[in-house]
């Protein structure tokens, strides 16, 4: 026999099984959240455009060759005797001196080059990383064969001299070692932008 409901109260309401409305998730019975699949490193879609990169990165060279046999400073010789053409006295530190505008030179480009293609969002990654890198450092690589090729148009060798004659030669070649520079530089800033991101897939899903 049913009994009648007191006053101010509600009548029972009987739930079903299975018949809740608006079930909470799993994860919400969890004492601890569970763990986010960690994205996977996308290789195959940045294959051929990292390729690209590197191609159009290593033509950078190029304008920094330019550069360098317009800053380097050129060396003067005195013919002496013996057919020794010694640099002058003010003069023999300039080898270092074309050294150092050549380093400072790929390293502006090496770290402007990391930040432009760290703006490129949907390709941020190990693949277009090493593939930039890559670029950078035939980059350099061309700089230093153009740059004796550049300083050929400024500077003409003498066609006869006798002795005690002063003439200006052009800038001295740049040291092989020189072209890791540029692609330091970039791996710096593009490791300083994506350890500041903090994201796991670096902030591709939002490009």
């Amino acid at each position: 026999m049913n009994e009648p409901p007191l006053p101010g109260r509600a009548d029972p309401l009987r739930i079903q099984p299975g018949g809740a409305v608006g079930q909470l998730p799993e994860e919400a019975y969890l004492p601890f959240p569970m763990p986010r699949p960690i994205p996977r490193v996308v290789v195959k879609p940045d294959l051929l455009p990292a390729i690209s990169m590197a191609s159009l990165i290593s033509l950078i060279g190029i304008p920094v060759a330019l550069l360098w046999s317009l800053l380097a400073p050129p060396i003067q010789r005195q013919v002496a005797t013996n057919g020794r053409t010694p640099a002058l006295p003010g003069d023999s530190n300039h080898q270092f001196d074309s050294l150092a505008v050549f380093v400072l030179l790929t390293l502006a480009a090496g770290a402007i080059t990391g930040a432009v293609v760290w703006l490129l969002r949907r390709r941020r990654g190990p693949v277009v990383m090493i593939a930039a890198t890559a670029g950078s450092a035939l980059a350099a690589y061309l700089a230093t064969l153009m740059g004796g090729l550049f300083t050929g148009f400024w500077y003409d060798l003498p066609t006869s001299v006798q002795l005690g004659d002063v003439y200006t030669v052009a800038p001295g070649a740049v040291h092989l070692t020189a072209i890791l520079a540029q692609p330091l530089a970039f791996i710096v800033v593009y490791g300083a932008c994506a350890a500041w991101n903090g994201m796991d897939d670096l902030g591709r899903r939002l490009g």
